[in-house]
């Protein structure tokens, strides 16, 4: 008889992991299907799928489980998943996370907001919303995020054994780092405990949500002759903000001294600047504020600050929105705005 809660025509239990570089989607995919192979003796498979490989970046990692008599001969990325797991809530903007749903799947999401909320964000009519401050854990454990993820979805998969992990978690780390087993098996502890679910039932006629494969913008067929790109400037339209692991830092003007160390070591032109006068007359530099829009959350400026003007901020929803500063560009697009 099968362990696996529900499967699809050609057999398969299937999770898919959305994430960005940096926060252990990769592992924690290979962490789940080893623990269904090896732990239960289920065939599995286990790969990624990211553009870059670069801290930041979009990531998907996927899972499949089936039967011991079932054969794997389907490698391809998963677009009708079972479960998805949400690590960076970040990825709402420029991703379709919850693409390919089945109408009674399970979606765990990385967040610190209420059910409604989220699902609002995610455009969920049906189906199981799970929640857990994976980050928040990750912070006070002083460890990362994808174990924290682990537990939640172990608790969701609850035909794995999480012993099993506990044992994986040991094993990876009793050598090298013996001082990190502890932590980590509290983190992965916190999450199977701390994630919580709320259903919205399916109606009988329900359908899953209609997976949507992203195409290039510019193709064989669309590229301009050479590949030149005509409009100068163009990185000033990109969005970094989805680059940000949770934390961002905050500004105080009332402390900043407008020295410019943040700007020294700021790699992407954050800070925002107007010329002005001191209380003498001269010419000098003022700090306006920092434009979010390129803010990868790296945080030297933080480092860098000798007062308390800056501080780092665990990141919520619209933070960066309410307190952003725009750099001002006069040519853009090709052109003077």
């Amino acid at each position: 008889m099968s362990i696996l809660p529900k499967k699809n025509d050609l057999g398969f239990f299937e999770i898919r992991l959305e994430s960005i570089g940096g926060l252990g989607a990769n592992l924690a995919g290979k962490m789940l299907a080893e623990a269904g192979v090896l732990g239960l003796g289920l065939n599995g498979s286990n790969f990624s799928s990211y553009g870059s490989e670069k801290k930041g970046s979009p990531v998907k990692s996927f899972i499949r489980f089936c039967d011991a008599e079932v054969e794997i001969r389907d490698h391809s990325p998963i677009e009708q998943p079972h479960i998805i797991g949400i690590f960076h809530e970040a990825l709402y903007k420029t991703v379709d996370v919850v693409s390919g749903l089945i109408p009674d799947g399970i979606v765990l999401v990385n967040s610190t907001r209420d059910f409604k909320d989220v699902k609002s964000d995610l455009q969920l009519s049906y189906g199981t919303l799970a929640i857990v401050d994976a980050l928040g854990i990750a912070v006070e454990e002083r460890t990362k995020v994808n174990t924290a993820m682990l537990g939640a979805l172990f608790r969701i998969c609850d035909f794995l054994d999480p012993e099993s992990m506990r044992n994986v978690i040991r094993k990876t780390f009793e050598k090298k780092y013996p001082h990190l087993v502890e932590p980590n098996i509290r983190t992965f502890d916190r999450g199977y405990n701390e994630v919580q679910f709320k259903t919205f039932e399916a109606p009988a006629d329900a359908i899953g949500k209609s997976f949507s494969r992203p195409q290039p913008l510019l193709g064989y067929e669309t590229q301009a002759l050479g590949g030149v790109i005509t409009a100068q400037g163009n990185s000033i339209l990109k969005d970094l903000s989805g680059s940000r692991q949770g934390y961002l830092p905050g500004l105080n003007l009332e402390d900043c001294i407008h020295c410019a160390s943040c700007d020294t070591v700021c790699p992407d032109f954050c800070f925002v600047w107007e010329e002005g006068e001191d209380k003498r007359g001269r010419k000098q530099m003022f700090l306006q504020g920092i434009d979010y829009q390129y803010c990868k959350g790296c945080l030297k400026c933080v480092e860098a600050c000798p007062t308390t003007a800056l501080n780092e901020l665990r990141e919520t929803i619209g933070y960066s929105e309410v307190h952003q500063v725009k750099q001002n560009f006069p040519l853009i697009a090709g052109g003077v705005s």
